[in-house]
């Protein structure tokens, strides 16, 4: 409306980033079939490209990757030129089949790999060509966290557009809170306003970063310091509310 109202039909616009993604893992099983012995349904890509429609942004979904060297490399190779970041979940722990830092080590560049955040430890970037690589951790939960937290940001930079900074309130516990300290906890909570007008924020429950029903209850991450292993009830507490994380309200 504003251009329109300066007479201007045409303007210089950043194009849309496009955003390439796979899952790894033998343990991942595609939607459709029973379940296997051993096997999990491979609810990452589901996530990723649900929290991707949401920005700006051309989606590539390269489905899933076995774990094998040489198909990660021939992956990242055939993407590399086409996509602006390729993000990927699972293989960036220390386990004998984890195998996507060696390949963005061989391939590209690592910036940094592992993060004092639970959950997202092991969160790897670098680059590879002219693509920025974030390997994400395999659990659901450290997969939103980590896209929430630095995914989300460097897609938004890359759209031309200034990430706006998070809001961030106080709140109350609304029951005693434990962390295992060491590193900072987003934990997943419920924020709501008591009678009295004060906020309150309660877990949504175990904090496994396996359980992604605790994302999907939740509305707001309880920030713990890496200091604090212990949060009394009516204790105040940090709380970041999702809904200013994806429309930008500071």
């Amino acid at each position: 409306g504003l251009l329109a109202s300066l007479g201007l039909a045409e303007v210089m616009v950043m194009r849309q980033p496009v955003v390439a993604f796979f899952s790894t893992g033998d343990e991942l099983q595609s939607l459709g079939r029973p379940l296997l012995e051993g096997a999990i349904y491979d609810s990452n890509r589901y996530t990723l490209h649900a929290m991707l429609e949401r920005l700006d942004v051309q989606i590539l979904d390269l489905g899933h990757v076995a774990d094998d060297p040489e198909a990660l490399e021939q992956t990242v190779l055939d993407i590399a030129g086409q996509a602006d970041i390729i993000l990927t979940t699972g293989g960036v722990s220390v386990g004998s089949a984890d195998y996507v830092t060696t390949t963005l080590a061989k391939l590209g560049e690592i910036t940094f790999w592992k993060i004092a955040m639970k959950p997202g430890k092991p969160l790897l970037f670098g680059r590879v060509q002219s693509a920025f690589f974030f390997g994400l951790p395999g659990n659901p939960v450290s997969v939103m966290a980590t896209f929430i937290l630095f995914v989300r940001c460097a897609i938004l930079r890359l759209s031309g557009e200034e990430p706006p900074p998070q809001l961030r309130l106080r709140a109350h516990a609304a029951e005693p809170l434990i962390s295992r300290g060491g590193r900072t906890d987003f934990q997943r909570g419920i924020l709501q306003q008591g009678d009295d007008g004060r906020l309150v924020v309660r877990p949504t429950g175990m904090q496994g970063s396996h359980m992604l029903s605790s994302m999907s209850r939740a509305n707001c991450f309880i920030v713990l310091p890496a200091a604090l292993r212990q949060i009394a009830r009516e204790q105040e507490v940090e709380v970041i509310p999702f809904n200013t994380i994806y429309w930008g309200l500071a």
